[in-house]
């Protein structure tokens, strides 16, 4: 770890950490700061970024930009750096995580972020900082704020989120037909004898191993996120998960059909914002007519009223079945840092985002006109 001068008009210190072990020690001090940043998602927690460094970390690439105040931290960007298709500093957590973003001591915000802003513009050098999948209001946007270089903002994934309500409030918030339905479906999974129940943190690793059996089970013969079906997200997810179960982080929960258990579904939870993640479903529960999706969301509900959260994200996505709830689309955001020398790097990256969208925009109006007709 090697020291960086101070920041101007305060007492902050702007480290660059590049060693997996200190990776490892830097827990405490960050669960700290992780408590003290509202904006921050689950997938800033650091049990859930150095498990997954653990499992997708190339040596020698780890980039964690920090901030300290004498012995805690105020802000820390977890990047990594990148060859292809350019030279990035990019976010720990990869496609696996629906949010990248850094975090900040919220008492502490604005010397903080000028710190960081000062701190990345020193670690990038020769490359560009890509922020990828920023939940508008990320703490991230007060360091693009920061920032003295070129820059540059683009829309990324779509997320679709719903208030934090328990589920009758939900119901009551759609049409009435659809509320009924809704209602109905609920009446449906107490008819059927379904059971709820909280994992208990000694049993959390066995209850993942389920939820991916089931999930692999559930996706047979059907398009499945690939990167699912692997041993190392496997590996990933129970290395995380246990210790979030144990700080409020993540809920497990195991939902049973005549004593069996039939489904298995992973919530992550941050101080405003809970999220169903993964889940795995038996295909017998949909051969009894239970509504799979009604169920997870009555479970992800309850454990958002007790928590103080304001949002339940239904996170990257916009599958038929999550406009059932009227969810709000919000669309995550790209942040692009650049320095004068890697101005062209950004611009490159800009145009080829413009040419994508362009693209899209193309092919939807060819099939609109009937382009994709037999």
């Amino acid at each position: 770890m090697s020291g960086a001068p101070r920041a101007e008009g305060g007492t902050l210190r702007a480290e660059l950490c590049t060693d997996e072990r200190e990776f490892a020690a830097l827990g405490p001090a960050w669960g700290r700061l992780y408590r003290r940043c509202g904006a921050a998602t689950p997938f800033q927690s650091h049990a859930w970024l150095h498990s997954w460094w653990t499992s997708y970390g190339r040596p020698g690439r780890l980039r964690l930009v920090l901030v300290r105040d004498g012995g805690e931290l105020r802000a820390v960007a977890p990047l990594m750096r990148v060859g292809r298709p350019l030279p990035r500093l990019v976010p720990l957590g990869g496609t696996i995580s629906d949010y990248g973003d850094v975090l900040l001591d919220d008492e502490h915000a604005d010397q903080a972020a000028a710190a960081l802003a000062e701190a990345l513009s020193r670690a990038a050098r020769t490359t560009l900082i890509d922020f990828r999948e920023v939940r508008p209001g990320g703490a991230v946007e007060r360091v693009y704020e920061c920032w003295r270089g070129p820059r540059r903002r683009a829309g990324d994934s779509l997320c679709l989120e719903l208030p934090a309500l328990p589920m009758a409030e939900l119901a009551a918030r759609l049409p009435a037909a659809k509320a009924q339905r809704a209602r109905a479906k609920l009446r449906k999974l107490t008819a059927l004898g379904v059971e709820r129940r909280t994992t208990d943190p000694d049993r959390v690793d066995a209850a993942l191993r389920l939820l991916l059996a089931l999930h692999r089970l559930q996706w047979q013969g059907r398009r499945v996120t690939p990167e699912h079906l692997h041993e190392r997200f496997a590996a990933h997810l129970v290395r995380a998960v246990g210790p979030m179960v144990r700080s409020g982080d993540a809920v497990v929960t195991e939902f049973l059909l005549e004593g069996e258990v039939m489904a298995v579904d992973l919530t992550l939870l941050s101080p405003r914002l809970a999220g169903g993640y993964l889940y795995g479903a038996h295909p017998r529960l949909r051969e009894r007519k239970a509504d799979v999706a009604a169920m997870l969301l009555d479970a992800c509900a309850r454990h958002t009223a007790t928590g103080g959260h304001d949002t339940l994200s239904l996170l990257r996505g916009d599958e038929p079945y999550k406009y059932n709830w009227r969810p709000e689309p919000v669309v995550n955001q790209r942040l692009l840092l650049a320095r004068r020398r890697t101005a062209p790097l950004l611009s490159a990256i800009v145009c080829g985002v413009a040419a994508r969208s362009r693209g899209k925009e193309l092919v939807r109006g060819w099939w609109e006109r009937g382009g994709g007709g037999t």
